[in-house]
């Protein structure tokens, strides 16, 4: 099926340029054209507006930063859902909050399509090497549909239940990834101090039980400077408050996820590094 595609950051491209390489039709809308370059030159066309990706195309699917970019390209005066055809599926892979999937969950069927939340994980390292982990809900007829086109674009792919899930899994993964990402900066500021070879630091605890995912990616960018975003640090702000919603709806207390929510926001409200990679948090304990 054709395959619109709306959002081409540092996710978007990676994910694109994947559907791409598997001989995949996309056609692209982004709100700076300029930043769908790279997809254009490899063979992806161009769109307008979301209502024009949607008129020219089957599956559509969005990937930009925050719920109210959501609302805005599927819900607008030129949204997805004003140029939506009938039997289409649409294919929401930011993380926003589970409320806003089911709504838009209805939306779809209002206008007798399908609809699936199906945000990612694994970074900018993940959507450039197909390797992602997506976590789906919505429309189980939907899901089977879309399914081979997610093995394009990663190694895991779980269907979790009815609109909205898909983005509660997320919040579950953002909570764990709280807190390996402060246990890494922490470790690395603790080592540091005490005077420690850093390099060998990391080695010697990537081959035992403290080695993560976050330390594997990010600490050697930390050694290198390199503080590009493959995953912008706002945008994980922004994750970690609708978890912590989330769980105050479900009555629930996490402290921990509270204290990197802290962390996040004297980095990127306080700090103004929002535009940086996650891994620069541990600029704020620098300074």
């Amino acid at each position: 099926m054709q395959i619109g595609f709306i959002g081409t950051g540092v996710m978007g491209t990676g994910i694109v340029m994947n559907l791409l390489k598997a001989g995949q039709s996309v056609v692209v809308y982004n709100r700076t054209k300029a930043h769908a370059q790279t997809v254009l030159d490899a063979g992806a066309t161009w769109a307008d507006s979301p209502q024009t990706v949607a008129e020219q195309s089957q599956l559509i699917m969005s990937m930009v930063g925050y719920p109210r970019d959501v609302e805005e390209v599927y819900t607008g005066q030129h949204g997805v859902f004003a140029g939506i055809q009938d039997g289409s599926i649409v294919v929401d892979m930011t993380t926003s909050t589970p409320a806003l999937a089911v709504k838009l969950a209805q939306l779809a069927h209002d206008h007798d399509v399908l609809a699936l939340d199906a945000p990612v994980s694994g970074g900018d390292v993940g959507a450039k090497n197909a390797t992602l982990t997506v976590m789906v809900g919505g429309d189980k007829a939907a899901y089977d549909q879309v399914l081979p086109v997610f093995n394009q674009v990663g190694q895991r792919v779980a269907y979790f239940g009815d609109a909205g899930k898909g983005q509660h899994t997320k919040m579950a993964n953002q909570i764990m990834i709280a807190g390996t990402m402060t246990g890494m900066t922490e470790m690395l500021v603790y080592a540091k101090a005490a005077g420690l070879d850093l390099p060998a630091v990391l080695e010697t605890l990537a081959s035992g039980s403290a080695d993560n995912w976050s330390m594997d990616n990010y600490a050697p960018r930390i050694l290198k400077g390199d503080y590009t975003p493959g995953f912008f640090a706002k945008h994980f702000l922004k994750d970690l408050r609708i978890a912590l919603q989330e769980a105050d709806r479900m009555n629930l207390d996490l402290p921990a996820t509270k204290q990197a929510k802290l962390l996040y926001e004297a980095m990127v409200d306080d700090d103004d590094l929002g535009n940086d990679g996650t891994q620069g948090l541990i600029k704020t304990y620098e300074k």
